[in-house]
């Protein structure tokens, strides 16, 4: 029944192969001999531990057992389909990808599979060079999440102040706010690559941005926010470097808002030179159609970039369907880096990963020439923090 692990090797984690590797644990479930015999082969072959179950139910016995780095699942089956075995699964773990295949394709388990957080969607007979290219992506993003989730785990939460005078108090950071800009560099090539745009507000009672978005919040005045913040950085945009990108912040809310996908009005004009920050401060999984959003924002011809990497959570899931073109590492995996073995493994493996998927890695947060220099050592060029320039009206120079 199991794979090339037999009851020796218990799945879950990663085994080591002979040359060293970290082998992928992959749950093959499906309920026809043929499609398993094939699917053990394939993987095993390509470096996998492979462990295989005939059906739903013995699938949920095996995931609430062990852990797995992906999961292989036909959807049809006659004990569980596999959508009530993913939402068994996501009802206790969002980050293990599923990757579904089935010979009988219909629009309504597209998108149940989709909603619950179906890493990929293939219609049988795929290719098997294709089934392997997903696998081993969806592995990819699985390590991805698993460093995320442990650098979560390194930072500490926030309060949160009462709601007294919310109302006056928000009026007024709203008719005070302004825009600073930051600069973020390349140490390789010592130029300014971009620039990141902050919202900034002379209401003294709400000038962290975090207090900002979490009064806007309670309020349900979010949209408002957001339009008002991409309002007055429109005006600014044509008074940027031409070489530099410019990243804009959004709240998860924002993706909900349908002024931000108007093809030719808003930001859409410059939309070639704007990388759109989506942070991780509230959960990507409560935005419905998640992927169908970020779809439509990259064919305007926005980039994707998640910001604050490390300092919150989002479900695989909504990572994936990200599947951002720019990650950020938070202040927070930097500060003092060059003394910390954890932080050191931590962003190391985020920049090898990054590498791997083909994302851009920006360091935030740099404030020394030590963190600079441990930085780069570990696989990061871009960077962005006050050793180089605190943000600023206008545009700052960079002093290296």
């Amino acid at each position: 029944m199991h794979g090339m692990a037999g009851n020796e090797h218990p799945a879950g984690g990663f085994q080591t192969g002979a040359d060293g590797s970290e082998m992928p644990s992959l749950l093959v479930v499906d309920d026809e001999p043929a499609v398993v015999r094939m699917s053990e082969r394939l993987f095993t072959r390509n470096g996998f531990r492979v462990t295989v179950a005939h059906g739903g139910q013995e699938a949920m016995e095996l995931a609430n057992a062990h852990t797995f780095d992906a999961i292989l699942s036909d959807l049809d089956m006659p004990d569980v389909d596999g959508r009530a075995l993913l939402r068994a699964i996501r009802a206790r773990d969002l980050d293990i990808p599923f990757v579904f295949l089935t010979g009988n394709p219909d629009l309504q388990s597209a998108i149940d599979a989709v909603e619950y957080g179906a890493y990929r969607y293939l219609v049988k007979p795929v290719p098997q060079d294709e089934l392997l290219d997903v696998v081993r992506r969806a592995v990819r993003w699985h390590r991805l999440a698993v460093v995320r989730r442990e650098a979560a785990g390194e930072l500490e939460g926030k309060s949160t102040s009462d709601r007294a005078g919310l109302e006056a108090r928000f009026a007024s950071a709203i008719e005070k706010l302004w825009i600073a800009s930051q600069p973020i560099v390349s140490w390789q090539d010592q130029t300014i690559i971009a620039y990141e745009t902050l919202v900034r507000t002379e209401e003294p009672t709400l000038r962290s941005p975090v207090d900002l978005f979490d009064v806007a919040e309670r309020l349900g005045r979010t949209e408002e926010l957001g339009r008002t913040i991409r309002g007055l950085i429109v005006t600014l945009i044509p008074s940027a470097p031409e070489s530099a990108m410019v990243f804009v912040n959004l709240h998860p809310n924002d993706l909900a808002d349908e002024e931000l996908f108007v093809s030719d009005a808003g930001l859409a004009p410059f939309a070639k030179r704007i990388v759109l920050e989506i942070t991780e401060r509230a959960a990507l999984d409560q935005i419905r159609g998640l992927r169908t959003r970020v779809e439509r924002l990259r064919a305007i011809g926005y980039r994707i970039a998640v910001d604050d990497l490390g300092a919150g959570y989002a479900g695989l899931s909504s990572f994936a369907a990200l599947e951002p073109d720019v990650v950020k590492a938070d202040m927070s995996l930097v500060r003092g880096i060059e003394s910390s073995a954890v932080k050191r493994k931590l962003v190391s493996a985020i920049a090898a990963l990054s590498k791997d998927l083909g994302i851009k890695l920006v360091a935030e947060g740099i404030e020394t020439a030590a963190e600079r220099d441990c930085i780069v050592s570990l696989g990061a060029d871009a960077l962005q923090g006050y050793l180089f320039a605190r943000p600023a009206r206008g545009f700052p120079s960079v002093s290296y």
